[in-house]
């Protein structure tokens, strides 16, 4: 009988590397090891498009456009749930919340 293969979940995530909260998210994926899709919005114009597509149009957004903030990091989980908060995004993949022994790894 041969063995299943765990599916891995996927999670798409739009960011930057000079936003703070964008640069601890890929710190603590690369001290974990999973996997996502991280898009870095300030690579090109076709992936900043991408992102302001979404930012003008979803109501996830309606209190970051309210504030004039940016709304990065986004996470998206594989069925189209969008959040901004790490620890729910980390949960749709199977991983726990940050941990107080990963604390040291973030910028503050």
């Amino acid at each position: 009988m041969p063995k299943e293969i765990e599916r891995e979940h996927k999670m798409k995530v739009y960011g930057s590397e000079i936003c703070v909260d964008c640069r601890n998210f890929l710190a603590i994926k690369k001290a974990r090891g999973f996997e996502c899709d991280f898009i870095e919005i300030t690579e090109d114009t076709g992936k900043l498009k991408e992102f302001l597509h979404l930012r003008d149009t979803e109501p996830v957004f309606e209190p970051v456009r309210e504030h004039s903030g940016i709304g990065i990091p986004l996470f998206i989980n594989e069925d189209g749930r969008m959040t901004f908060d790490i620890d729910e995004a980390l949960s749709w993949i199977g991983q726990p919340p940050i941990q107080d022994s990963e604390r040291a790894l973030l910028e503050q």
